[in-house]
């Protein structure tokens, strides 16, 4: 008894003092303290050491691109570093083109800021801001897609943003840990409603943030969103448009059509949506009724797992198909994508190997 008593106290002891080596390594090693962040060769920002720069940086309010929440899988918040990076990590080099390495480019997070900075951010991220917004309806429109709708809380003007950009969403007390996570969600609505906000929220079973929105996110929640984000937006050109979307990649596409159809553009504008059965299809109804509010528009949805039961009407197959038959080679028109990025791949080859359409036409938006 006297030897188990002896070894459990022996190994409490060594327990403790390994505990205590953590501690101190934690407070001196791992420590970086205060550093300094010059942005644009005019802004300085002093940050706590030690943190990956994209949260750095949005500590100060100076907020970069981010689909995946920071976990260094979508390349958005790339950044461009003059001094103070440190050596290019390998899970940095998959995301980054060799010209883009040699200039400096890097994702900012994977890169810990360890000593002072120096970096360049486009102009237009200087004007992202941080709204707080409080959930005012939550429908569901498919079994696993919910339609939110916010009103902008604050700042008072409420927000500013192109049809087909995206904000980041932060759910609080969504991380493994209880720490908040966020993840970029691109806006439905029209930019004319400036103190609302609506999103398309499709549940990823391992999502962290998407299982929050479905399972635990309630009428009267307030949140935190920070944007708008992103260059996938409508250019002028006197070509006819071609939109191609699957399941939630509508809601950029959405977003767009109001803004047309605010503006009433005489375009010729195309929509190819993709899904599996009826019972998936969203904003059916409204997408159709674009059809009137536009003079030159068509919708045309195609399901992929249609059965005789669904009595489908409409075509059957994937958008891929309609990209195939419906679009002729070396056809005059601009592209948006929304979806997955294999359905994207997919409508790139096809629309640039044999439908000859140059690739500076196709525009995209790529969400996991």
């Amino acid at each position: 008894m006297i030897e188990i008593i002896s070894g459990i106290f022996a190994i409490s002891v060594i327990t403790g003092f390994l505990a205590l080596i953590i501690e101190i390594a934690g407070r001196t090693i791992a420590n970086y303290g205060e550093k300094n962040i010059r942005v644009n060769n005019e802004k300085e920002l002093v940050v706590e050491g030690g943190k990956p720069l994209l949260f750095a940086l949005a500590d100060r309010k100076l907020y970069l691109p981010s689909a995946c929440g920071g976990k260094g899988t979508c390349a958005y918040c790339k950044v461009k570093v003059l001094s103070g990076g440190g050596s290019l990590l390998p899970t940095e080099t998959p995301y980054l083109s060799p010209a883009e390495i040699a200039a400096g480019i890097r994702i900012s997070c994977q890169v810990k800021v360890k000593e002072d900075l120096e970096i360049e951010v486009p102009l237009e991220l200087l004007a992202v801001k941080e709204y707080r917004v409080q959930v005012e309806t939550i429908v569901d429109v498919t079994p696993d897609i919910k339609h939110l709708r916010f009103a902008i809380l604050s700042p008072p003007e409420g927000i500013t943003f192109r049809a087909g950009q995206y904000v980041q969403l932060e759910a609080p007390l969504a991380g493994s840990s209880g720490s908040p996570e966020f993840r970029a969600y691109s806006i439905a609505s029209s930019p004319e409603e400036r103190h609302h906000i609506e999103l398309i929220v499709t549940k990823v079973p391992e999502g962290t943030v998407s299982v929050y929105v479905h399972d635990r996110l309630q009428k009267g929640d307030e949140l935190i969103m920070r944007g708008p984000f992103g260059d996938f937006y409508l250019r002028d050109s006197p070509r006819e448009t071609l939109l191609i979307a699957t399941g939630s990649g509508l809601a950029p596409i959405r977003s767009m059509l109001y803004e047309r159809a605010k503006k009433n553009d005489s375009r010729s504008f195309t929509f190819f949506f993709g899904d599996r059965r009826p019972v998936d299809l969203l904003f059916h109804d409204e997408m159709s009724s674009f059809e009137k509010r536009l003079d030159n528009f068509r919708f045309i949805p195609v399901l992929s797992r249609a059965t005789l039961e669904d009595q489908w009407p409409g075509a059957k197959g994937r958008v891929t198909d309609l990209i195939r038959n419906q679009v002729a080679e070396g056809a005059e028109v601009d592209v948006f994508i929304c979806g997955a990025p294999s359905m994207v791949q997919s409508c790139c080859d096809i629309l640039i190997k044999e439908k000859k359409i140059p690739p500076e036409r196709i525009h995209y938006d790529k969400f996991e």
